[in-house]
């Protein structure tokens, strides 16, 4: 997709469907709970792929791309007693490791197996009822894993402790997955380094047919930030919560501290409006733990780009495991908008910018946040978005959006 150098048109308001996070969450817990209802549910490719595959009764389930799917399947079907299925996805599905979560739910008795690589999908899952109650897994790993264990953990006869060794990494989307059980009435206790899931013997007698309305997606929000620093217009987004599950959330200080973005709520229209200070004086250099948001940080890679504020961003570890390895990716196309960066394991530092050539395309990597993430330069410069269909997997009305925003310079 070309994407012409555009101005920003100020003051317009965009509704951003449900949280892919907290859908995909709440899918599991409705089908393995069934006593609520969903409202606002994301439309993402990933959520539409989990829902389908809950829903399914073949023996072979193909999740594709959706790595939220993956994990959280893996534990469902772990405990779905006497049910055999294989969970299967893409080539790249197939590199993504899943070895910590499959040996915890071994661990716990459940029947597993790698068909092709060990540690690795596709896998061979036989349910079975599952009595041991304690579980050690790694805490520094994909918090998908320790939530997709959080998830069935209230529906286990003994409930379920998670012991978590080491640091915690992506500590809000646990906490997301906490919160979200206590509106469903599941009991837990998280104290230091265990987190404790009750067995819920009744079904969740104070949410009886309630509606869960789930809030629209932060992640999807960090693309207007952008759009709204780069050029200092107003932008207004609904459905959002003042006071947001998502960890994603954060990008409302991160923005205002670092480009100057304020973020005002209107609690009675569900509606934020993106006001930059254009007074703001903004920072020598963006020095930042990203370790709790990792997936905002593509975008914020970016914004700092177009306005040539150097940055150090770390705490950046499962980006290298996700639909592509981000942070070479990120360095690889921050250099096509005129930044040189340099990247470790765990992080992308800006070394220097320049004025980047004409003729800008931008490679997607089958990863729908870097399509994404770079479409707001297109105020400072034009340039072709590779496979731009890839925002499908989370944001699929990414385009009509921005496209209503935006309009080409003359």
């Amino acid at each position: 997709m070309l994407l012409e150098k555009s101005k920003l048109i100020g003051n317009k308001t965009i509704e951003i469907s449900g949280s892919k996070s907290i859908s995909n969450r709440l899918l599991i817990l409705h089908q393995l709970f069934e006593n609520f209802s969903i409202e606002n549910l994301s439309n993402s490719q990933d959520t539409q792929l989990l829902a389908a595959a809950l829903q399914s009764t073949s023996e072979v389930i193909d999740i594709h791309h959706a790595g939220t799917a993956m994990r959280f399947l893996t534990s469902y079907y772990a405990i779905q007693d006497g049910k055999t299925v294989i969970l299967t996805g893409s080539d790249r599905m197939k590199q993504r490791p899943i070895k910590f979560l499959v040996e915890a739910l071994r661990d716990l008795g459940a029947e597993i197996t790698y068909l092709e690589n060990e540690g690795f999908p596709p896998l061979k899952i036989t349910g079975k009822k599952l009595a041991k109650r304690s579980v050690t897994i790694p805490a520094n790993i994909s918090s998908q894993f320790i939530s997709s264990l959080m998830l069935i953990g209230g529906k286990l006869e003994n409930g379920l402790e998670i012991n978590l060794a080491g640091k915690i990494t992506s500590k809000p989307y646990l906490e997301m997955t906490l919160k979200i059980l206590r509106t469903l009435d599941i009991a837990y206790e998280w104290e230091e380094n265990t987190i404790n899931i009750f067995p819920t013997t009744e079904f969740l007698k104070n949410t009886h047919n309630i509606p869960f309305v789930v809030e629209s997606d932060w992640s999807s929000a960090s693309y207007f930030y952008s759009l709204a620093a780069i050029s200092r217009e107003t932008v207004n987004l609904k459905s959002f919560k003042p006071y947001s599950l998502q960890g994603d959330s954060v990008l409302k200080e991160i923005y205002w501290q670092y480009f100057g973005v304020n973020t005002i709520s209107e609690g009675a229209e569900s509606r934020i409006s993106l006001l930059p200070d254009n007074f703001f004086n903004f920072p020598d250099k963006i020095n930042l733990d990203m370790n709790d948001c990792p997936d905002i940080a593509q975008t914020l890679c970016v914004t700092a780009t177009a306005l040539k504020i150097p940055f150090e961003i770390t705490g950046l570890s499962t980006l290298k495991v996700k639909e592509t390895d981000r942070l070479l990716a990120l360095r690889n196309e921050l250099f096509k908008i005129g930044c040189i960066s340099e990247i470790t394991e765990d992080s992308i530092s800006s070394l220097k910018f320049f004025e980047p050539n004409e003729n800008i395309s931008i490679q997607t990597y089958n990863d729908h946040r870097m399509a994404m993430s770079f479409a707001p330069f297109c105020l400072v410069k034009k340039l072709n978005i590779e496979d731009d269909a890839v925002v499908e997997k989370s944001y699929p009305d990414f385009w009509a959006n921005f496209n209503q925003v935006i309009e080409k310079t003359d």
